[in-house]
């Protein structure tokens, strides 16, 4: 028996092993090395196992790992005495990337391909492989959804389809980024062509519909709840009203009198504010704005004026992104909003409810002051600057100095203060925004302050205060201004009431500011003609 274990490459039974120069080796120390087979040549350097009737058939207990320990399991552990195969201490086929005895030794690694996809094919690594002839792969619509499973749509959940479907695909967007600061999973970002689109999964939450102004939000309702009792006539209910302009030497960089730079300047200075989210000129695109947050009174001058595009200022609320320039903790941080009405309203109905908003939480609480612009209607910076002005007109837009719409002209300046353009602003509504011909708020009902050109004369500024902290900043400014009574209210009140004219024109929902501040997406659908079930229709 012994003789017939040798020819097999067991090693006896009383042969223990013991370490001997880094190697096991059974019996005594001056035995040659046992060895393993594996049904065939003997694998040097590698301890022999053994094994006998019994369950410690090599004899060196359970410390050697030989697994010579009886008949082999069902996970292959161990092997009887009556089998002509022995197996490996893994209890498998040899180890791998590691040489006879168990060292890794020298490993090369293979440098991962770039700019390739895993087929084996050439080409680019978006290219569709194998798709049939004569068909064309596109990115399914939301209908796809309907065949992927068979569950209805709970019938309180509203989706972000129905708000592309309701207002950025019907071309009733007015960019004011209240959906994008909405999200409380950060589900939706700004595309390249400036409009709100969906990044990421929507988890029907129904919040980026309800606080768009011109989707579920009732922002006729936002007035009252914002306001006094007569917010639907003339300029509101202010507190009170003047005409003022700066007395600095920097105003005349400024639009009309300068007041919301001096306003913000002084906040700053106060330490009311720790920063102001105001609209700077892109470095990219001559005239176009982009959200800036200004943290010093330096700041605030030099980007003194007016842009006639929006920003997506409520879509610039993740305060993240400007850390490095603020001087307290995000959540402690306390800013002011200038923004057209629109976006003051939106920001108001976001600040009424504790909902989280995610990356845009710490910018929506800190937003305490707001500052809106007097607006009939904002236009699309490439409709109104790239192919009104200066595909048609031959103006560059790199020579615009200035633009101001004024008594109801559009007027561009050069550099130096030469007039380049003077034309009625009616020449360049196809230029507007479209949802704009739906609002009614050209006085921003909703804000602390109100500033704009109407109802005062050149270089003047009209303010209209409306909150007591409206009022709080008005105080902090007052000494370095050149102020008098409102001059002109009937303009204000006048352009107020033709602007709600054309929203009850265009509106096709009732306007009624005592109705619930939400409206139902099936609502909307029916007075819209909108695809009430737009996953269905394949949108």
């Amino acid at each position: 028996m012994t003789e017939e274990r040798r020819e097999r490459g067991i090693a006896p039974a009383d042969a223990a092993p013991e370490l001997v120069d880094g190697e096991f080796r059974c019996g005594d120390g001056d035995a040659d090395p046992p060895v393993v087979t594996d049904g065939g040549d003997p694998l040097p350097g590698v301890p022999e196992t053994g094994g006998d009737e019994s369950d410690d058939a090599c004899g060196c207990g359970s410390s050697c790992g030989c697994s010579g320990h009886g008949k082999s399991d069902s996970a292959g552990h161990g092997v009887g005495p009556d089998t002509d195969s022995t197996v490996r201490p893994d209890g498998g086929a040899g180890a791998a990337n590691v040489d006879e005895r168990g060292s890794l030794g020298d490993v090369s690694f293979t440098e991962p391909a770039s700019g390739v996809s895993q087929d084996v094919e050439d080409g680019p690594p978006d290219e569709r492989v194998g798709a049939p002839d004569g068909v064309e792969l596109e990115t399914p619509g939301y209908g796809v959804r309907e065949e992927m499973n068979d569950i209805e749509t709970p019938d309180e959940k509203t989706w972000f389809m129905e708000l592309d479907e309701a207002v950025i695909d019907a071309d009733r967007c007015i960019q004011c980024g209240t959906c994008v600061a909405a999200c409380p999973s950060d589900s939706i970002g700004i595309g390249e062509d400036d409009l709100p689109e969906l990044v990421k999964m929507c988890t029907g939450c129904s919040l980026c519909w309800d606080m768009c102004p011109r989707g579920g939000l009732r922002y006729e309702r936002q007035w009252k709840i914002t306001g006094g009792d007569d917010n639907v006539s003339g300029a509101g209910d202010p507190i009170t009203e003047f005409s003022a302009r700066v007395r600095e030497d920097w105003r005349e960089g400024a639009q009309d009198g300068g007041v919301v730079t001096s306003v913000l300047c002084h906040l700053l200075e106060a330490g009311e504010i720790d920063g102001a989210l105001i609209a700077t000129e892109s470095d990219d695109d001559p005239w176009k704005a982009e959200s800036f947050l200004a943290t010093t009174p330096e700041e605030c001058v030099a980007n003194a004026g007016s842009f006639y595009n929006q920003t997506l200022a409520l879509g610039n609320l993740d305060l993240s992104r400007w850390e490095h320039k603020l001087d307290v903790p995000l959540s402690e941080a306390s800013l002011a909003l200038v923004g057209t009405p629109c976006e003051i309203e939106g920001i108001r109905a976001l600040q009424d409810f504790e909902w989280d908003y995610a990356a845009q939480e710490d910018g929506v609480r800190a937003v305490d002051y707001t500052i809106a612009l007097m607006c009939t209607k904002n236009f699309n910076y490439y409709s109104l600057v790239g192919e009104r002005i200066e595909t048609e007109r031959g103006i560059d837009r790199e020579d615009i100095g200035k633009m101001d719409v004024l008594h109801g002209k559009l007027m561009v300046y050069g550099r130096d203060g030469e007039m380049l353009l003077e034309e009625d602003v009616e020449e360049f509504h196809d230029a507007a925004l479209k949802g704009c011909d739906e609002c009614a708020d050209f006085t921003g009902y909703c804000a602390d302050l109100t500033v704009g050109s109407v109802g005062s004369s050149d270089a003047y500024s009209s303010v209209i205060v409306r909150t007591e902290r409206g009022l709080k900043a008005w105080e902090l400014t007052e000494p370095d201004l050149d102020y008098h009574d409102l001059e002109d209210r009937s303009a204000v009140g006048g352009l107020q009431s033709w602007d709600k004219k054309k929203a009850f024109e265009s509106l096709e929902r009732p306007f009624d500011p005592d109705a619930p501040r939400f409206i139902d997406y099936t609502d909307h659908a029916e007075q819209y003609g909108t695809e009430p079930n737009p996953h269905e229709a394949d949108h």
